[in-house]
């Protein structure tokens, strides 16, 4: 008879948490809630498959505020999930969301809150000294940084009070700065 394989349950998870718009795919500041308009940027499916190779969780946190203000619905926004999740070889490991507005409801799950972060956390028993958030935003980074994330951003259009600690051009560097630093801290 076969040994069942022992399996460390205190064992934790490195991740890399994601914000969506701005980050995986084209911002459009009219809301991007139609798959035939969601468009991914360059480099994304490749460098979501290198940070899976290299063992890391992929947690999407988005805030989806077009649902409380009636632009959209969860199931528009869900079928642009399934695309991403088609193009990108279905690596992602969960999308959170947080579909309120400050102008309709106030909410924690919604950045620059940290409840979308901590129930993945809680979830998936994520090691935060491991992990990374990449986003293009103040309330990308601010939460992460609060939790302890290391935090990589997108462009330059976060205020110097919320910039991360990295700052990169798209996906594809943040995915080999994230690999080098793994590389170095062996």
């Amino acid at each position: 008879m076969k040994k069942a394989p022992i399996v460390d349950i205190w064992a934790m998870n490195k991740c890399v948490f994601l914000d969506r718009d701005g980050v995986l795919n084209y911002d459009d500041p009219n809301y991007t809630y139609e798959v035939s308009k969601f468009k991914i940027i360059p480099g994304v499916p490749e460098a979501l498959k290198l940070l899976k190779e290299n063992g890391f969780l992929l947690i999407v946190v988005t805030n989806q505020s077009g649902i409380a203000k009636g632009i959209y619905n969860e199931s528009q926004m869900m079928a642009c999930h399934e695309y991403m999740q088609q193009m990108c070889g279905r690596v992602i490991d969960k999308f959170y969301f947080s579909p309120y507005h400050r102008t309709v409801t106030n909410s924690l799950l919604t950045k620059p809150g940290t409840l979308m972060f901590e129930k993945a956390i809680a979830k998936y028993n994520i090691d935060i000294a491991k992990s990374w958030m990449v986003g293009d935003r103040g309330r990308d980074i601010i939460p992460a940084r609060q939790l302890g994330i290391k935090t990589i951003q997108i462009g330059d259009e976060v205020e110097e009070g919320e910039r991360a600690e990295y700052e990169v051009g798209g996906v594809l560097e943040a995915a080999t700065l994230i690999l080098n630093s793994v590389k170095g801290s062996r």
